[in-house]
């Protein structure tokens, strides 16, 4: 009887591994399936930052200025760098570039030698150029700037929060 118990118990095993071995089989290949994925995203966002690294440094671009950031109430990090294309387009870059999220959040060049936290910048007569929403909180991104801005006038690259009026943090600029 106990045979009989033990040999229905081993062919119940038996069947479950066969049944599952299938099962483990799809997920393994998933796994596969997502690492490939994410292989090739990584590769794709390599590929592209190495473009944007030619494009800027292989004589078709210029480097004008560049400045770190700094961030005290949010904390902010990277460099933000002027390059001007062989066309003359101005263009801002932000490289190992990480911020706090928030609602609002944009890129503003303005007309100061540097922006602290506290930045009364914001709100009193400070000449300021809009380039646009933030593109992301971590990570290289471009931003054009407009034709004709004087950038020894526009000294600073700041990221702020429109909606709360907060400096997230600030890049003085100097001449490279």
């Amino acid at each position: 009887m106990i045979r009989t118990i033990k040999a229905g118990l081993a062919f119940a095993g038996l069947v479950a591994a066969l049944l599952l071995q299938p099962t483990l089989r799809a997920q393994d290949s998933m796994k596969q399936d997502d690492m490939k994925h994410d292989d090739m995203m990584k590769q794709d966002k390599m590929q592209d930052k190495m473009h944007d690294d030619k494009m800027m440094h292989d004589g078709k671009a210029k480097t004008l200025e560049t400045g770190k950031f700094h961030g005290k109430v949010h904390k902010t990090e990277g460099r933000a760098t002027v390059y001007q294309e062989a066309d003359g387009k101005l263009v801002l870059r932000l490289t190992n570039f990480k911020t706090s999220n928030g609602p609002d959040v944009h890129v503003i060049l303005v007309a100061t030698k540097d922006a602290m936290d506290d930045a009364n910048f914001l709100k009193d007569n400070t000449e300021k150029i809009e380039l646009g929403r933030l593109k992301g909180n971590e990570g290289d991104q471009n931003y054009e700037i407009p034709a004709g801005t004087d950038l020894s006038k526009y000294r600073t690259v700041s990221i702020y929060c429109e909606r709360f009026n907060a400096n997230f943090g600030a890049a003085p600029l100097e001449k490279f």
